[in-house]
């Protein structure tokens, strides 16, 4: 591709809006931005007026679950994220790998007809790869899903299973890393393990941390639904007790500039400060947050110590549907819901949070 994309606003993200602005593309990469004015007399000939449009740069959603796009509407907000779970579970355990396909791809094209280019998107059903990177043009990091409590099985085991998956895919657009689900749904073991691994390896690394406050009550005062539910379980509950989930991540030596810790919904003090020293970065789903009910998200706090701050969409499945309407995988929407929530935050930021934040 090659050419110039002319439209009556360019947003360049690294300067004022541009009226009547160009875009200059060689060999499908962006190598100039300017006022058509400066660019109409030259050689080229290949121009696409876009017309009465603002042109800005692909949109980048940080975190994504596309397999459950097909879930919309299916969970009514439940009263304890616990119980959440246990119905997420229940409702996966009935899908078929055709279902969690037609899922990804509708939740695909929801992505590319809003704008967004790239997405971080965690992969529960890594049979599906690389079958969906081929039926999208979108740039897809997938990260592999780890969880080590139920299955009982070794965490050297685990960690092998979805390496050997990994080294089996593609090199192509798009490509997979790891995912550690959660600190209370994972052994401190394997989040060490994968921790090293990604760090050897130069991978980014995905982790859901303190999104909820029973997951906080849990690491923290040993105490609330999930601590009960996970111990009826068997999970080895000898990590709880007087850590927050952020510090528990980094006892197990995770906590890194490669990873994407994703929610951070609860702190405690001293909490963001370990995030912006390790240089973690943040990723906020705004309709999911809603979904939820959750506190405030400690938006000031974690930037006052210049943590970088992504949005996501997470999945359709945590995003409050009335009942005649259609809901879809929007970036848009997620910076309305979060300059609703974040009034004194300006449009700019809120859009540098679905853009450069996002793709660093």
């Amino acid at each position: 591709m090659a050419g110039y994309l002319r439209a009556r606003i360019v947003l360049p993200l690294h300067g004022p809006p541009i009226h009547d602005g160009v875009v200059q593309v060689q060999r499908g990469r962006v190598v100039a931005t300017g006022r058509w004015r400066d660019f109409r007399n030259s050689s080229a000939r290949q121009v696409n007026d876009l017309g009465e449009v603002i042109l800005l740069p692909g949109l980048v959603n940080a975190h994504c679950h596309l397999d459950y796009t097909g879930m919309a509407g299916q969970l009514v907000p439940p009263r304890s994220f616990t119980d959440w779970i246990k119905s997420i579970t229940e409702l996966k355990a009935g899908w078929s790998d055709t279902d969690f396909a037609q899922s990804w791809q509708l939740g695909a094209r929801m992505l590319i007809e809003t704008g967004t280019t790239t997405v971080g998107d965690i992969e529960a059903v890594p049979d599906l790869l690389p079958r969906m990177w081929e039926a999208t043009p979108l740039r897809v990091i997938s990260f592999l899903e780890m969880t080590g409590v139920r299955s009982r099985r070794a965490p050297e085991l685990i960690l092998k299973e979805a390496c050997g998956r990994i080294a089996r895919l593609p090199s192509r657009q798009s490509r997979a890393c790891l995912s550690p689900h959660a600190p209370y749904s994972t052994t401190p073991a394997l989040l060490r393990l994968s921790g090293e691994l990604a760090r050897r390896r130069g991978w980014r690394l995905t982790v859901h941390v303190s999104e909820s406050r029973e997951e906080f009550d849990m690491f923290t005062l040993r105490k609330g639904p999930m601590f009960s539910w996970l111990s009826q379980n068997e999970r080895d509950m000898s990590d709880c007790g007087g850590v927050s989930p952020v510090r528990h991540v980094m006892r197990a030596g995770a906590l890194g500039d490669n990873l994407l810790a994703i929610h951070v919904n609860y702190l405690r003090p001293g909490d963001a400060s370990l995030l912006g020293r390790h240089g973690v970065h943040v990723v906020h789903c705004p309709r999911s947050h809603a979904y939820f009910g959750h506190a405030p998200f400690p938006y000031q706090e974690l930037k006052r110590q210049r943590v970088n701050l992504a949005l996501g969409t997470d999945s359709l499945a945590t995003v409050l549907k009335g009942r005649r309407e259609t809901v879809r995988l929007d970036m848009f929407a997620e910076m309305a819901a979060f300059a609703q929530t974040h009034p004194e935050v300006g449009p700019s930021t809120i859009l540098r949070m679905a853009t450069v934040n996002a793709a660093k």
